[in-house]
C-alpha cells in the first residue's frame, strides 16, 4: 500500500479524551478517497458513495504524524473500491482501517457515467 498523505495531529483536531477526533480523521479520509479517485478516474466528478465499517486499533495524540494509504481492491462499471489504512508515521502502528470505500464517477449531470477504466494508472503515463 502507499501512503500518499500525511498529517500533523494538531489541538484543534483533538477530542476532550485529548486523541485525535474520529470525525477529523474520517474527513481526511474520505478527501483522500477522493484525491486518489479524481486521478486515477480522471474526472473531478467523483462522489462517495459508501464507507465500510471501520476499526480503530489505536489513537493519535497531539504532534503524532500520521499517514494515509489507499490502494484500490475493484474498478466497477462507474465505481472505484478502495482500501485505507492509516497510521502512526513514526511507530507505524496501525490508528485505523477501511475495508471498502466505494466511489462513483459522475456525468456532469450528477449522474453515474461508466469510466472504463480497469487497472491502476499513473499520471506520469498518461503524460505521453
Amino acid at each position: 500500500m502507499k501512503f500518499h498523505t500525511r498529517k500533523w495531529v494538531k489541538p484543534e483536531d483533538l477530542n476532550p479524551n485529548g486523541t485525535l477526533f474520529g470525525g477529523r480523521l474520517l474527513a481526511w479520509i474520505d478527501e483522500e478517497a477522493a484525491l486518489y479517485s479524481v486521478v486515477q478516474l480522471d474526472n473531478q466528478r467523483v462522489v462517495t458513495k459508501f464507507m465500510s465499517e471501520i476499526n480503530f486499533d489505536s489513537k493519535a495524540v497531539q504532534g503524532d504524524i500520521i499517514e494515509i494509504g489507499i490502494e484500490v481492491k475493484k474498478f466497477g462499471n462507474s465505481s472505484l473500491t478502495l482500501n485505507c489504512v492509516v497510521r502512526n508515521m513514526m511507530t507505524r502502528d496501525t490508528i485505523i482501517t477501511v475495508d471498502n470505500i466505494i466511489m462513483v464517477n459522475l456525468d456532469e449531470n450528477g449522474k453515474p457515467e461508466p469510466h472504463g477504466k480497469t487497472k491502476v494508472e499513473f499520471v506520469r503515463d498518461r503524460l505521453g
